[in-house]
């Protein structure tokens, strides 16, 4: 299915491809989710997502965590939840998800592969949400149908106000002189889901600044995702270290009830 608001939401990702000349002479792959940014912290900050979801879920019910990571959407809400579901595409993000899950005496089950193209294989629960997914869709209206009709309760997604890759932009200007666009947003999104018939809520609040452990990991991945060599990683750390710090990044809760 494709809507308007979903073919503006597609042409938007589009513009984020990385320039063919640049991509050309990548040494690795610059599209790269490192493991240790989805680990579980000691403690997992409250937020209005997990509230959002906590209040739809029964004592003892189920949450279904799309494109999980380690799993931080989902153990937010154990309690009450007691059956975790995970789907991502990499299996050592699934391994740390059961893992997680086996450390606090949880039920889980997981899924290897891309939403929704599992999504047969997958059960409906209380819950379904989706963390920080958003912006790598671009078949964006059966990603969201999908959701709709593997939440019994309710549909929860968290997502940055802007692009993530908004905040490596300087990066790009200085080492390639490139330009990053600015769409898609939130509000793209909720274009998205009233052409299909969804009624949902957004909420906008501040939480902390998930980053890399250190300045050398963080130059690390970012000469990777600028498709720079090896030898020109000192540079980025260079440039890295001059940015100022920012602790705080702007996100959007996205909700709805299923009817």
């Amino acid at each position: 299915m494709e809507t308007a608001a979903g073919n503006i939401w597609r042409e938007s990702l589009a513009a984020w491809a990385i320039p063919k000349e640049i991509l050309d002479q990548a040494p690795e792959n610059p599209w790269i989710h490192p493991p240790v940014m989805f680990q579980l912290p000691d403690v997992i900050e409250d937020s209005i997502s997990h509230q959002r979801a906590r209040e739809a879920i029964i004592p003892g019910g189920s949450i279904l965590d799309i494109g999980c990571g380690g799993g931080i959407a989902a153990f937010a809400v154990t309690p009450p939840a007691a059956h975790v579901i995970g789907v991502d595409h990499q299996s050592e993000m699934l391994e740390m998800f059961e893992e997680n899950a086996n450390s606090r005496g949880l039920t889980s089950q997981v899924f290897d592969g891309f939403w929704p193209a599992v999504a047969a294989d997958v059960p409906v629960a209380d819950v379904a949400v989706a963390h920080h997914v958003m912006y790598n869709v671009s078949p964006i209206e059966d990603f969201l149908l999908g959701m709709n009709a593997h939440a019994s309760k309710r549909v929860v997604i968290e997502m940055p106000q802007r692009h993530p890759l908004t905040t490596a932009a300087p990066l790009w200007k200085h080492f390639w002189n490139l330009d990053r666009p600015t769409q898609p947003l939130p509000t793209d999104l909720m274009s998205v889901l009233a052409e299909l018939g969804i009624d949902a809520h957004l909420e906008l609040w501040d939480g902390s600044m998930r980053v890399e452990a250190d300045l050398a990991s963080q130059a690390h991945f970012s000469r990777i995702r600028l498709c720079l060599p090896e030898s020109r990683e000192p540079e980025v750390f260079e440039f890295l270290s001059n940015e100022p710090k920012v602790a705080i990044r702007n996100l959007a809760t996205i909700w709805w009830d299923v009817k």
